[in-house]
């Protein structure tokens, strides 16, 4: 089996994705892009994935699909997904999600700092679109802890937020980079003013690199 290619609205570095954990992401967020593809089956471990080929030089995002660090997943399959690639230190490796606390689990296959990432799409909780993730002050505490990965924030897609509040949540990451996106799927959230999103960046250009994702443009065209 080989690596699926990146495509679409993926970080631009990322070049390929793998996921071991597919089906309904445990968070059922309402703008998932999942769901754009209709009833998909309950979460489940795909073993056949362990046969991928990784090759090398190669950035890969595992976990693209659906969360596997989400609380419901069994600790054993993110594991064996963990030290498939632990077994191919010819490449690099993005894991983002929801749930950062579940990072803990990455310790315990050897001495190793892939990238990490967290989303958190603002510092307000909206139950109705976030359903089952952790609130994002949970996210910004855990990612806290890792202070030796590299760390990633992803704010994708953008929700309307406090800026005082949701720049100090993006402080206690610590990031290196904080990734900025829109909704690409016309979920009809509640977005913030493209002004109010160019005060947050100009906020976090004090302490972190911002990367402005491309579906960002709709915003600015508002």
């Amino acid at each position: 089996m080989g690596l699926n290619e990146s495509k679409g609205n993926m970080y631009p570095w990322i070049t390929h994705t793998w996921n071991t954990v597919k089906g309904a992401c445990p968070h059922d967020c309402s703008y998932c892009y999942m769901k754009r593809f209709g009833q998909q089956k309950s979460v489940h471990f795909d073993k056949k994935e362990l046969k991928t080929d990784f090759g090398a030089g190669n950035f890969i995002f595992v976990g693209s699909s659906c969360d596997m660090f989400a609380n419901t997943i069994p600790i054993e399959w993110i594991l064996e997904t963990l030290r498939k690639c632990i077994g191919s230190p010819g490449n690099k490796y993005l894991f983002q999600t929801k749930n950062p606390g579940a990072f803990m689990s990455i310790q315990k296959v050897g001495y190793w700092r892939p990238n990490i990432c967290t989303t958190i799409e603002t510092n307000r909780w909206y139950p109705e679109i976030m359903h089952n993730s952790p609130r994002p002050e949970e996210r910004a505490e855990c990612m806290g802890m890792f202070s030796a990965y590299p760390r990633y924030v992803t704010i994708e897609p953008i929700i309307d937020f406090d800026l005082p509040k949701m720049v100090e949540l993006i402080k206690r990451c610590n990031p290196a980079q904080v990734n900025i996106g829109a909704d690409s799927g016309r979920n009809s959230l509640p977005e913030p003013h493209f002004d109010k999103v160019l005060e947050l960046m100009d906020q976090l250009k004090g302490f972190t690199t911002i990367a402005e994702k491309k579906n960002l443009d709709r915003l600015r065209r508002k």
